[in-house]
């Protein structure tokens, strides 16, 4: 077992939950991800954690602070959102305690209204403190996922939030559908950049993913390009509804919070339309987020 000067972090997602055990320094000493996630452990969080502390070697003495769906109504207890007036610095004196669960906490999500709009998050919250704490800074921040956040942010306060369902509206199209038997397994640069520009025309996402495969029954383009060519329209149109949402002619730096596998087209498309980039691990991020908490929970 591991001494009490650690603190286990969980990324507890949907599907899948991703712990980091750290120290002061952000380090992490261990790291382990299963598909343990708030759907597969709902009605057993206790449970679950207990295996997972176990899989871990970590001692029940260890602090354990919690993100993402783990506080929805999903989850192990539901936490209430912050307003996205509350500065990201100030997550670590929010987190809400578990009830039953001694030395474990749960780190709130926000919520973001503007004009009658509303958007929330849970768990990119704790990524984009972490970025913060690697000096990151101020600015335009992206993190691709099944539900994809750009997030502005001035003096470490949320000012714009919002929210695509690019991941799971791409797993719904690949599944089933007209365009599901199209969508292979191939890879087509040149169409995920057809795609991108196709979009930047913000017509309506409903007819241009019609046209992917009008595209092919035409034979103005062959079937294998449909994959690559509807990721460039739904990545596109976040990009283009970003410009359109801001009216801004000059692009900023985009700082994009990617895991492995998801950061190559939104890197491709950014370069494409002018943008500069920065690329941010989540891992680390998270890590130096957990690294302040501990600051917290330390005696």
């Amino acid at each position: 077992m591991v001494a009490q000067s650690l603190l286990l972090g969980i990324d507890w997602g949907t599907s899948n939950r991703r712990a980091y055990l750290v120290g002061a320094d952000g380090k992490a000493v261990r790291q382990h991800e299963d598909g343990q996630g708030a759907l597969a452990a709902r009605g057993r969080f206790a449970e679950a954690l207990q295996e997972l502390r176990a899989e871990m070697g970590v001692d029940a003495q260890v602090p354990v602070v919690m993100s993402g769906m783990v506080g929805s109504a999903l989850g192990w207890q539901e936490v209430a959102y912050l307003d996205h007036s509350v500065p990201l610095p100030r997550l670590p004196e929010t987190l809400v305690p578990v009830a039953g669960a001694p030395g474990c906490f749960i780190v709130p999500g926000y919520c973001y209204r503007d004009h009658g709009s509303v958007d929330v998050m849970r768990g990119e919250e704790t990524q984009l403190f972490g970025a913060l704490e690697l000096r990151h800074g101020d600015g335009l921040y992206v993190l691709p996922g099944t539900h994809s956040k750009w997030v502005e942010l001035a003096g470490g306060v949320i000012q714009r939030l919002t929210t695509f369902i690019t991941g799971e509206l791409f797993a719904a199209l690949r599944s089933g559908g007209t365009l599901a038997p199209l969508m292979d397994e191939s890879e087509d640069a040149q169409a995920l950049r057809a795609g991108a520009e196709r979009a930047q025309r913000a017509d309506a996402l409903s007819h241009t993913l019609f046209e992917a495969r009008a595209r092919v029954v035409s034979g103005d383009a062959p079937a294998a390009s449909t994959r690559s060519y509807v990721s460039g329209l739904l990545i596109g149109t976040e990009f283009a509804a970003r410009r359109a949402g801001t009216g801004a002619d000059t692009l900023p730096v985009l700082r994009l919070i990617a895991a492995p596998g998801l950061e190559g087209p939104y890197l491709q498309v950014a370069q494409m339309l002018g943008y500069s980039t920065q690329l941010i691990d989540p891992g680390q991020a998270y890590c130096a987020a957990l690294a302040r908490f501990l600051e917290v929970q330390a005696p």
